[in-house]
């Protein structure tokens, strides 16, 4: 299953923001889920990586280290299959399998892709999100897409001997603050436009082009709610987010999370979840809301 959450938090010194190790393997069967905690320092400006579980189980330190830096505010943006990206003052973006907890800290691997090109009245210095099509960006078919704020949507392929960005100017403002998804079903990046009415897919062809997909989401048996709750859910902050479970039933869902703000300390806002709203999809673009999936 592969959830796309948001980007997250600037990575801090033994804070648990900073990384889902999601998809570490091609196999479900070989890894555990788990949260990245942070890392206990060891000496050389390296740290013993510290991960999650779930609540119930006690933090595991581990053996493998991992460059401090890393769990400071260093230019991360986020992180797909265990590795991490960053991107720093120089327009470059790197790839880095350090926060994988199963990969070798005696010989990591980094991966520099091109310098990123901005379109016009685009920019490329905030990252919404980072994706992969496959487990590793070594692959030769392995496609990075990154999603800017605002309209750029730049795609790379970084195993080709001299790997270029595929820059895409994507026009409805719906999609501009939107996370893009690889899926495995469609073989594309695919985007949920905020609201969640519309649905994008854009693919990096063999010969360098993008070809792109836009559908109209429609929303069936929805739930009666009360007066108050749908009150309650008019002040809420809402975020669409894609979850694909293609191990065997090859479904797609769409997840809409309604968060309000409880609390402000210090200029750190705390938001509570008020509701959680799945809805499978379908090819014909049918939003059906369900309970169990």
């Amino acid at each position: 299953m592969s959830l796309l959450l948001s980007q997250p938090p600037k990575l801090c010194f033994r804070r648990p923001v900073l990384a889902r190790s999601e998809g570490l393997s091609s196999s479900l069967l070989e890894t555990r889920p788990c949260k990245i905690i942070g890392a206990d320092p060891c000496g050389d400006d390296l740290g013993k990586l510290v991960i999650r579980y779930s609540k119930e189980v006690k933090d595991t330190c581990l053996e493998k280290k991992v460059p401090m830096e890393l769990m400071r505010d260093m230019g991360t943006i986020g992180s797909c299959h265990g590795w991490v990206a960053t991107l720093k003052d120089d327009g470059i973006l790197r790839l880095q399998d350090d926060l994988n907890p199963y990969a070798s800290y005696t010989d990591p691997k980094r991966i520099s892709l091109p310098p990123l090109v901005t379109l016009p009245h685009c920019q490329t210095q905030v990252v919404t999100n980072v994706s992969m099509s496959t487990s590793s960006p070594e692959d030769q078919d392995c496609v990075v897409a990154v999603k800017f704020l605002g309209p750029q949507l730049s795609l790379c392929r970084p195993a080709q001997r001299n790997p270029e960005w595929t820059n895409i100017r994507i026009e409805n403002p719906s999609f501009f603050s939107s996370q893009v998804m690889y899926s495995k079903i469609h073989d594309m990046f695919r985007m949920p436009g905020a609201g969640g009415h519309l649905m994008g897919s854009w693919n990096l062809c063999e010969h360098g082009k993008s070809k792109s997909k836009l559908q109209i989401l429609r929303y069936k048996n929805l739930p009666k709610l009360t007066k108050a709750k749908r009150d309650l859910l008019d002040t809420c902050y809402t975020t669409e987010h894609l979850v694909e479970y293609s191990a065997t039933f090859c479904e797609t869902f769409l997840v809409k999370l309604y968060k309000k703000t409880v609390r402000i300390r210090k200029g750190i806002v705390k938001m509570k979840t008020v509701l959680l709203m799945v809805f499978s999809l379908d090819e014909q673009g049918n939003a059906v809301y369900t309970q169990g999936i």
